[in-house]
């Protein structure tokens, strides 16, 4: 059914043309649609009566069933405010939670640490004891030094290196990664993980979700295994 009299293009909503903004500090719309303003259904309704053609009735069930469509899409743009106002509350609380770690210690899955000039510290974590080869590379990958060492079952064993190279060369500060080949009592493959563990120094809170910087790393809130020292 065309509704040639009383509409134009097809509405989005319907906004009554006699109502005035009232000046509380709502959120929602700035205008009503049909949803929220019944009188907005007569009006509509009544110039549709007014302007039908004699010869072809207006069909009062077909037209009802347009005003509940218009007021579906209506419902369904308000339920889209409603999850966007939520979406927000939840980077807010995202956000506030972040900051809280600041000055944390925390221990996040990965291989790359960084070296102070003094150390670079990871944890290292299997479920039965191996035999680990274990290679550090510079950012360029050049292999820095390499060692072999027994692990037994666990998980978060520290593991320090004091950034001297097999010569005993002193390696200038930077980000370091760590590598392991283990082997079981078997001789079969085995499988080390690797995390690392520095202080949490800032939060950018300009991205969603925050990032938090650990050296020159940055992880979401997601990535935190484990939170070693609270802040003070």
């Amino acid at each position: 059914m065309s509704v040639e009299a009383s509409t134009g293009t097809t509405p989005y909503s319907a906004p009554n043309a006699n109502y005035t903004p009232t000046s509380s500090g709502s959120s929602g719309s700035s205008s009503p649609g049909i949803a929220d303003n019944f009188q907005t259904f007569l009006t509509l309704l009544t110039t549709q009566l007014k302007n039908q053609n004699p010869m072809d009735p207006l069909d009062t069930n077909q037209f009802t069933q347009q005003l509940v469509q218009f007021a579906g899409v209506e419902q369904q743009l308000k339920g889209n405010e409603t999850l966007a106002s939520l979406l927000k509350l939840q980077t807010t609380a995202q956000a506030s939670q972040a900051i809280n770690f600041v000055g944390a210690e925390a221990v996040v899955d990965g291989s790359k640490s960084h070296f102070d000039g003094k150390t670079a510290g990871w944890s290292l974590s299997t479920d039965k004891p191996v035999t680990a080869q274990v290679s550090i590379q510079s950012s360029t990958g050049q292999t820095v030094y390499t060692g072999k060492f027994t692990l037994n079952a666990g998980n978060n064993q520290g593991f320090t290196w004091d950034g001297r190279g097999n010569d005993g060369t002193k390696w200038p500060e930077g980000d370091y990664a760590l590598s392991v080949v283990a082997t079981d009592a078997a001789g079969q493959t085995a499988t080390v993980s690797t995390q690392i563990q520095g202080t949490i120094s800032s939060v950018d809170l300009s991205k969603s979700p925050p990032l938090l910087s650990i050296g020159a790393q940055t992880f979401t809130l997601d990535q935190i295994k484990r939170v070693v020292q609270a802040s003070k």
